[in-house]
């Protein structure tokens, strides 16, 4: 599978990291129920056909990707940068503290997520 970075071109899938559905980019608030974030964090729907998932470009330029497949036919319809894009946390959805991981520039929620053992 290959994936167009919008900064780098198109580039082999060994150059990514997968995290997981684009849901991580819209968290609860903070002072949500319990059960929002439980929700959020562990409840997980596995649908045949488009997606939208989180991919860290890992060995390329560091940049955290919204990319639109096809389980199905294994499609990539679009691949676009998480940065810039307003999310429901109001940053933007971009954390500059990084993941569990280490990785620079993780969106918050994605952090959320791989501290509950999702991705």
């Amino acid at each position: 599978m290959r994936l167009t970075c919008p900064l780098c071109g198109n580039r082999d899938r060994r150059e990514f990291y997968y995290s997981g559905t684009d849901d991580y980019l819209n968290r609860p608030a903070s002072d949500a129920p319990v059960e929002a974030w439980d929700d959020m964090l562990h409840l997980r729907v596995n649908p045949a056909g488009v997606t939208r998932d989180l991919w860290y470009h890992e060995t390329g330029c560091g940049s955290w990707l919204v990319v639109t497949r096809n389980t199905v036919s294994h499609a990539i319809l679009g691949c676009e940068l998480v940065a810039g894009r307003g999310g429901a946390n109001g940053k933007g959805g971009v954390s500059g503290s990084g993941d569990a991981s280490g990785k620079a520039g993780a969106p918050d929620a994605a952090d959320a997520a791989s501290k509950g053992g999702a991705a």
